[in-house]
């Protein structure tokens, strides 16, 4: 209910493998220089935009706003992780080996990341919450400092799962790194009960991509701030002249057409709730045309490049460093450019990218 919204700033994060990682991490750059980062009351992500949160959450304590303390801290795991690739060797051992495909996954986000930090070890404030989609329930589960919690199953509070599980489960792309199992005890979900509160349910949960529920991260924010900032490096399904009729790839193009739908229909929510007065904030997308915004600043974003860089194929896939190099300037740049133009057009006006190459 909207009069219950609280006055405050919640970021939100989409998904897209390392793509949507790096160009998150470019709009966080901004957020730092222009000093919104430490307004933030909350960060909620999914899928790609979780690795980024994950490394912001632990690195929290250590940011002051200075440039160098982001980059050594937030910037630099954050480019390690996109020099390794981890999907398709998670993959052949998930296969091959002992452990499923998650496993492996989590295995790469504690020995690059994560090692054995725990959601207790992300800050009180602001909330960082990591969405997951809930297989057994159609819901959310979300994973926070405060709980985990399905509001079909009931809140486990204080959890000490894994981050690396937190974020594993939230980036479980299907259908290859998918399903994510996290187990339980019989008593974790003590709180809230819901219709659901039972075994399986609250003893293992069967977890797929956030991105799978939603794909920009904000059902969790938009329940809670008045201002919602939305990151969005999702995917955008292209047009095909003659569609495959074999049944693995006919599935997953209508799995596309579905993943389109919801897109586009949160995408209509946010921008409908700014242009209505109801909320404040904006929105800034890989696929939105940079020359529209009305705010250009000094910064080139030119059509073509944003087109180029936004079609980077989503994966955990390690990508060469010119091409993290631009993904991340394309974030810094279209945030600078949707918040000046929508938000708060006394925001820092960047002089230059945080890298020399620009897109």
């Amino acid at each position: 209910m909207e009069e219950k919204l609280e006055d405050c700033i919640a970021l939100c994060m989409s998904g897209g493998g390392y793509r949507a990682m790096l160009f998150h991490l470019g709009t966080l750059w901004y957020l730092n220089q222009s000093g919104y980062l430490k307004k933030l009351a909350r960060i909620s992500s999914v899928s790609g935009g979780s690795i980024t949160a994950g490394v912001l959450g632990l690195a929290w304590s250590k940011l002051t706003g200075a440039d160098g303390e982001f980059q050594q801290h937030v910037v630099g795991p954050l480019r390690k992780m996109a020099g390794t690739t981890i999907d398709e060797g998670a993959v052949l051992k998930g296969i091959f080996g002992a452990g499923s495909v998650n496993d492996h996954v989590i295995e790469s986000y504690k020995e690059v990341l994560f090692d054995d930090h725990t959601l207790q070890d992300l800050p009180d404030e602001p909330r960082f919450v990591i969405n997951a989609t809930n297989v057994q329930t159609g819901s959310l589960m979300r994973f926070s400092k405060r709980y985990i919690a399905d509001w079909q199953v009931g809140i486990y509070p204080n959890p000490t799962t894994s981050l690396a599980q937190a974020v594993a489960a939230s980036s479980a792309f299907p259908p290859v790194l998918s399903p994510a199992r996290i187990k339980f005890n019989p008593g974790d979900f003590s709180q809230s009960p819901g219709p659901l509160h039972k075994p399986p349910y609250t003893t293992e949960a069967v977890l797929t991509d956030g991105g799978v529920y939603d794909n920009m991260g904000i059902e969790t924010a938009w329940k809670r701030c008045k201002t919602i900032l939305v990151s969005d490096a999702g995917g955008k399904m292209q047009p095909e002249e003659n569609p495959k009729a074999d049944w693995a790839s006919h599935s997953l193009r209508i799995n596309s057409v579905i993943d389109n739908q919801v897109r586009s229909l949160r995408k209509r929510q946010v921008v409908s709730a700014f242009q209505a007065g109801v909320r404040t904030g904006t929105y800034w997308g890989m696929w939105t045309v940079p020359d529209d915004y009305p705010t250009k600043g000094q910064l080139s974003l030119p059509g073509d490049k944003a087109n180029e860089l936004a079609r980077t194929p989503t994966r955990l896939k390690a990508m060469p460093g010119d091409l993290q190099e631009r993904l991340i300037n394309f974030g810094f740049g279209m945030a600078e450019r949707a918040i000046r133009s929508y938000f708060d057009p006394n925001a820092a006006a960047a002089t230059a990218f945080p890298y020399p190459r620009g897109i």
